[in-house]
């Protein structure tokens, strides 16, 4: 683990190589899994508060989960989550462009309706962080789905943390990336 200020970094962040490559696994990571995307505390708001601009985009089975459980809710161990469309694996707000999910959250981002581009754990994904009271800790999380991605970003030498460099500097604040970076550097 690699120490950047109040956070734990696993090294497979920086020597592991990871490029999405969504014209291969179609946003699988939307669609896949067993609850919604983690959310933090401070994005609970958040999501109430862009609804109404994010729901346009929506499908019409995301629209109607949300509206009968809420922008968000508590999965099985009691974290803040997306909802999932029939309560599990795909997200409420998953949208299907050319045969790809993608998040219609972004997509209203995109298109200037809302100022958030979606929630930091899809945007960090494959890290996840787990929160401890005085520190963060940040893993890479491996997922049989983004095979594709492994072998993309080996091709293109690019390591998780580079990958990513927008998220964790949206997360942590440049200062933290360019600590990050320079330890990586040595």
């Amino acid at each position: 683990m690699l120490e950047v200020q109040q956070t734990l970094v696993h090294e497979d962040i920086l020597e592991e190589n990871f490029v999405c490559h969504l014209d291969k696994c179609k946003g699988a990571c939307c669609v896949e899994g067993d609850a919604g995307a983690p959310l933090e505390k401070s994005e609970l708001k958040i999501l109430d508060e862009i609804y109404e601009h994010v729901k346009p985009y929506m499908t019409q089975k995301g629209i109607e989960t949300v509206e009968q459980n809420g922008t968000w809710v508590r999965d099985f161990e009691g974290d803040y989550t997306t909802p999932c469309i029939d309560g599990n694996k795909e997200c409420a707000y998953v949208i299907s462009e050319d045969g790809v999910s993608k998040c219609a959250i972004e997509k209203a981002w995109a298109e200037g309706r809302v100022n958030w581009k979606k929630p930091i754990s899809c945007h960090l994904y494959p890290i996840r962080i787990t929160e401890y009271p005085e520190f963060d800790v940040l893993n890479y999380d491996r997922w049989h789905i983004c095979k594709s991605a492994c072998s993309f970003g080996k091709e293109l030498k690019i390591p998780v943390y580079q990958f990513l460099k927008e998220p964790l500097i949206r997360k942590y604040g440049e200062d933290w990336f360019n600590e990050l970076e320079g330890a990586v550097n040595i």
